[in-house]
């Protein structure tokens, strides 16, 4: 069982920049790919970046320039930076943990914070 708890996340100006943190269980990132989602309202939970194990990063297309994935071993916690934000970024972010680094679809997630409100304003 991996337990994560997120914070961060707030209502933000568009061009703010805002980092969000997600604590996990101990030694998961050994062993496991962690991962970031958002949910807009209305709409399917979305991938966002993962860390593999291994340190390996990928980020969602869409969002790659404005976004990046990072974690602190010694600390246990997965960072989501986000920059530039724009409205269409507001959201429920989600991190997750155990899923498939090579497909990154919320049904392969078994772990799942609590998720956090980004609110951006125009």
């Amino acid at each position: 069982q991996v337990q994560l708890m997120q914070s961060g996340g707030g209502l933000v100006q568009a061009g703010d920049s805002l980092r969000l943190s997600c604590a996990a269980s101990r030694h998961a990132f050994s062993r496991l790919t962690m991962a970031w989602f958002r949910q807009a309202p209305g709409k399917e939970r979305v991938f966002v970046a993962a860390i593999s194990n291994t340190g390996s990063v990928y980020h969602a297309d869409s969002l790659r320039g404005r976004i990046t994935i990072s974690r602190d071993i010694a600390n246990e916690t997965l960072y989501l930076q986000m920059d530039s934000l724009i409205p269409e970024d507001t959201a429920v972010y989600y991190c997750a943990a155990g899923g498939n680094f090579r497909a990154p679809a919320p049904r392969t997630y078994p772990f799942w914070g609590r998720g956090t409100q980004v609110t951006v304003s125009s």
